[in-house]
């Protein structure tokens, strides 16, 4: 091969190698970019959604997650828990949840898209104590089941609903969630949900 003739292998080994290293150093440039712009533990924290995994929740359980610095309970409900919000509205402040902190999607008997499940934020109402969750403590005589505010004495049943006569002056909050799937909620964000 003479010096005039032009290794035509040798120019595509050299391409394809600059190829492949320039894809490369730009893969190592993208990656931090791109996960620059997630949001970062503190930012979901402070309001970012947070994804809730309920496919190990098992039916009388309660699982809890931070969003916006709160803590959010996701509790699946019995039968017989869901039993209990029946028949007893007389003794709830807000029954019909009309001055609670809520989406409107939930402004139901469960407080909640699916009955079984229920989102919702894990603090007292009256001076921001974090009730404990007792499905079994019977708060009124022949009613069982809710939660109780250790704080003041405050009475919530099991959707949530404050029982007249206790210091917390409404209901418990309950976050803008959807669902992704039958297993995966997204609290923080309810865009489509009808």
């Amino acid at each position: 091969m003479s010096g005039d003739e032009v290794d035509l292998g040798r120019r595509r080994m050299i391409t394809g190698a600059t190829a492949v290293t320039g894809g490369v150093g730009a893969a190592c440039v993208a990656v931090p970019f791109v996960s620059y712009w997630e949001p970062s533990v503190a930012a979901q924290a402070a309001g970012a959604p947070v994804e809730v995994d309920i496919s190990e929740l098992r039916p009388g359980e309660k699982i809890t997650v931070e969003w916006q610095r709160k803590p959010v309970w996701v509790i699946r409900r019995t039968e017989e828990e869901l039993a209990t919000l029946q028949g007893h509205e007389d003794s709830l402040r807000d029954p019909q949840s009309e001055e609670s902190d809520q989406p409107d999607y939930v402004a139901n008997a469960n407080r909640s898209l699916k009955p079984e499940y229920l989102v919702m934020i894990g603090i007292c109402t009256h001076l921001g104590c974090s009730p404990t969750f007792d499905p079994g403590r019977e708060l009124e005589s022949g009613w069982s089941g809710g939660f109780f505010c250790p704080c003041h004495g405050g009475k919530y049943d099991l959707a949530g609903r404050v029982l007249n006569g206790v210091p917390p002056p409404k209901n418990m909050a309950v976050p803008p969630h959807r669902y992704l799937s039958d297993t995966v909620i997204l609290v923080g964000e309810d865009e489509g949900v009808a």
